[in-house]
């Protein structure tokens, strides 16, 4: 199994808003940060905007902050709402057809796998993954 790159990022820019804690940080400064695209960055940003993970400031000085403290954060809750699915394999799926489902114990093993992912990653919280602004090794324009 492996997240997709929008999740991936997702984290990342929360990982950066944490780090910067006292001030807004714009999608231009984590786009030269992380090397990734702005226009990507900018769905990221809406998205967790909507999920209420960060704030939107708009205006000439805006940005982005958390919505919320780190330590409330859940990376299971961030990867779930960032994930477009938990199809493992077909028939996880709603179009499932697998013609040994009924007796394949293969989901069921899987479907433990799932929950134990989603059980580690529900443990832990974004102030787990605090970095400080210096570990970032770019400097933001005053």
């Amino acid at each position: 199994m492996r997240l997709t790159n929008f999740s991936d990022y997702s984290l990342r820019l929360l990982m950066y808003a944490a780090a910067q804690e006292d001030r807004l940080i714009t999608i231009e400064e984590a786009s030269e940060v992380y090397n990734l695209s702005r226009a990507h960055l900018m769905k990221i940003a809406n998205t967790l905007t909507r999920a209420g993970y960060l704030k939107a400031v708009r205006g000439r000085s805006g940005g982005l902050a958390l919505a919320k403290p780190p330590h409330k954060i859940k990376l299971g809750d961030v990867i779930r709402a960032t994930e477009p699915d938990f199809t493992l394999v077909e028939c996880f799926g709603t179009d499932n057809e697998c013609i040994i489902s009924r007796c394949c114990r293969l989901r069921g093993i899987l479907h433990e796998g799932l929950e134990a992912f989603n059980a580690v990653l529900d443990k832990y919280t974004l102030a787990d993954l605090m970095l400080r602004p210096k570990d970032f090794g770019v400097r933001p324009a005053a």
